[in-house]
């Protein structure tokens, strides 16, 4: 879960934690970056666009597939709306704000087996 809003990330945590997943909790791209190099047990990420720090999450989004890419990737904002050409391929997004029902739909698409 990478957000910058403490109070959002604690919410989005919360609602994923409860549904059984195990979560991490970054607050800007690049200490989502170092938590991904220390564990590579993620089955997906989720980010918001804008972010404290060189790299938004559309950035991050596009290097999370580059070097992980069996890791799905749920990009979302409250502000922008990114074309599909933006994006990197098989990533969502969602809009703020977003129900529980949408994080854990898009999760769970996101985790299913890969043929």
């Amino acid at each position: 879960m990478v957000e910058d809003d403490a109070i959002l990330r604690m919410s989005a945590a919360g609602m994923l934690e409860d549904a059984g997943y195990r979560v991490f909790e970054a607050s800007c791209a690049s200490e989502a970056l170092e938590i991904l190099r220390a564990d590579c047990g993620f089955l997906a990420i989720l980010t918001d666009i804008e972010m404290p720090g060189s790299i938004d999450g559309i950035a991050l989004a596009h290097r999370i597939y580059a070097d992980w890419p069996d890791i799905g990737v749920i990009i979302t904002s409250g502000r922008f709306q990114p074309g599909s050409d933006e994006l990197p391929e098989g990533a969502i997004f969602i809009g703020k704000p977003y129900s529980r029902t949408d994080i854990l739909g898009c999760v769970h698409m996101l985790t299913l087996p890969r043929d």
